[in-house]
């Protein structure tokens, strides 16, 4: 058998120049950087969807989150045997932050409060710190019952629930 076929045609031999192909991220951290991103628009999401919103005959209310978390505040520290707000990094900071002059530690008074609003209910976050001697069950109930009259009286809204953390117990020097 004879081969009929017509031999491939030589071309001029021409430099080649090799251009190193990029280097694809492996899977892991394309994963890694998607659910990073997803996460961080969530939580921007999550911040702008969580207003309470009251409505009435001639129009609506909206209440941000932040006057929610305010007003709880103000009712949380105003109950005897809570000395301070918050965990120990935000104290630290509001320490510093008067140090310098920046700012007086009690005028965070939201610090230690995060609020989740739907519609018009309220479920209340609060860290915060007895002072030594208290009996805890009864400074936490006193908690959650002041921060619920508040908030209610205040601003109209359903507090459904106010779960306390108790970060610390401060003891006089």
């Amino acid at each position: 058998m004879t081969d009929t076929s017509t031999p491939p045609a030589t071309e001029p031999a021409q430099a080649q120049v090799q251009v190193p192909a990029p280097r694809p991220e492996s899977d892991t951290a394309a994963a890694e950087k998607i659910s990073v991103s997803g996460r961080v628009a969530s939580a921007v999401v999550e911040r702008l969807r969580n207003e309470g919103s009251l409505t009435a005959e001639r129009g609506s209310t909206t209440i941000a989150d932040d006057v929610v978390e305010k007003i709880a505040g103000i009712a949380a520290r105003g109950v005897p045997g809570v000395h301070d707000l918050g965990g120990d990094v935000a104290r630290v900071v509001a320490g510093l932050r008067e140090r310098v002059g920046l700012g007086d530690a009690d005028a965070d008074t939201d610090r230690g409060v995060k609020v989740r609003l739907e519609g018009d209910q309220a479920t209340v976050e609060i860290t915060l710190v007895i002072e030594y001697g208290q009996v805890v069950r009864t400074v936490t109930e006193a908690v959650r019952n002041e921060v619920i009259a508040a908030v209610e009286k205040m601003l109209s809204l359903q507090v459904t629930e106010v779960n306390i953390r108790v970060d610390d117990v401060h003891v006089e020097a």
